[in-house]
């Protein structure tokens, strides 16, 4: 899997790429700014790219702006971007094409370097990782009547496990409920939000930005 990473801090940048090599990826380029991110993909074509959200020269939203342009440029290229802060309106932004290949991780969570390598080979494949805070922080500004209203309490929690990208095995032992179960309130999740089967789309996927993509409350 090859993997490009856009981190300005030196240190770090150094440290994901040894990271990642250790686990098997192949970084073909770890640069420091979005421009050289953007040159970077246009010639090597990676997998995925992992972009810290606050790059030079302002360090304010130039890297969230370089993942916006590869997601309409080279869409088959998965995003991982991580930041130190939960930034509401930037994670919105990113999810705003629905699509999978997404992730949003804080910069704690790298230090679970398990934890870490999965969601970058999960967002690779097309799925999303989406780091608890995040979830936690978009859920509350969801509207009250929208389309998760259908949702039971059980069924929303399930659903908020489904967006940090856990599997059902996972989602069962964190609720302390069988693998059946969630089986159960993950059919029932997919239907009330009306997501028929598909060939070209990934249910759970759907599932999971329509959740994400709620609108927030007035």
């Amino acid at each position: 899997m090859r993997v490009v990473i856009a981190e300005d801090l030196a240190l770090l940048r150094d440290g994901l790429t040894r990271l990642l090599r250790d686990h098997g990826f192949d970084v073909v380029a770890a640069v420091e700014d979005g421009d050289a991110l953007l040159r970077v993909i246009a010639s090597q074509r990676p997998d995925v790219a992992i972009i810290d959200i606050r790059l030079p020269p302002t360090f304010r939203d130039e890297g969230v702006r370089a993942a916006l342009e590869v997601r309409r440029h080279w869409p088959k290229t998965a995003i991982l971007v991580v930041s130190q802060y939960v930034e509401q309106t930037y994670a919105a932004e990113l999810l705003a094409d629905g699509a999978g290949g997404v992730g949003y991780l804080l910069k704690d969570r790298v230090m679970d370097v398990a934890e870490f390598v999965d969601a970058v080979r999960r967002v690779a494949g097309g799925g999303t990782a989406l780091d608890p805070e995040v979830v936690s922080q978009l859920f509350s500004r969801q509207r009250v009547d929208g389309p998760l209203a259908r949702l039971t309490p059980r069924e929303r929690e399930v659903l908020a496990l489904m967006a940090e990208g856990r599997s059902n095995a996972a989602i069962a032992a964190e609720l302390v409920v069988t693998v059946g179960a969630v089986e159960k309130h993950v059919a029932g999740i997919l239907g009330k939000l009306r997501l028929p089967p598909s060939e070209s789309d990934h249910r759970r996927v759907l599932a999971v930005l329509t959740y994400l993509q709620s609108e927030p409350a007035a």
